[in-house]
């Protein structure tokens, strides 16, 4: 069984906030975000295939990955501000679908004892327009999809 998803989209505000506990100790959690290859195999959706243009994630950095099903592909982006276990994670998000609907994001790492780890997302958009069409675009199922293959990475050899 996995921990539930939070979603939180609260009204008349540009906000998304999202909380996950999972089973792990902080660094593998955190290691599991910040490392090319274990992020391949938890982001997104189930089914579809993540190809990872570029993955630097640290002060300065940025990414571009692609995550592909049925033929059609979808873009995302972003610069990274900040990363670190402690402060966590700082950076844009840009869907390149909707080019300029771009999101500022803090990504939180807390050690709640007995070897578990709560993540927390606080996304912020220019408008509530854009933030509406993020979450009429199913972002909920990638998601929730993704931190459940985050659970099943998390269960291997990663955490010990």
């Amino acid at each position: 069984m996995t921990n539930p998803t939070t979603i939180t989209v609260p009204d008349g505000v540009p906000f998304i906030e999202i909380v996950r506990e999972f089973d792990a100790p902080l660094e593998a959690v955190y290691r599991a975000h910040i490392e090319r290859e274990l992020v391949m195999q938890w982001l997104g959706p189930r089914g579809y295939v993540m190809d990872i243009e570029r993955w630097d994630i640290q002060a300065g950095g940025g990414y571009r990955y692609a995550h592909r099903v049925d033929g059609d592909a979808y873009w995302f982006n972003g610069v990274v501000h900040s990363a670190s276990p402690e402060k966590g994670i700082v950076q844009t998000f840009e869907y390149e679908g909707f080019p300029g609907a771009i999101s500022l994001e803090f990504l939180n790492f807390e050690d709640v004892g007995n070897g578990r780890t709560r993540v927390t997302g606080h996304s912020v958009y220019p408008r509530l327009e854009n933030r509406d069409g993020m979450v009429e675009s199913g972002m909920d199922k990638g998601v929730t999809e993704g931190y459940e293959q985050l659970d099943e990475l998390l269960a291997t050899s990663i955490s010990a």
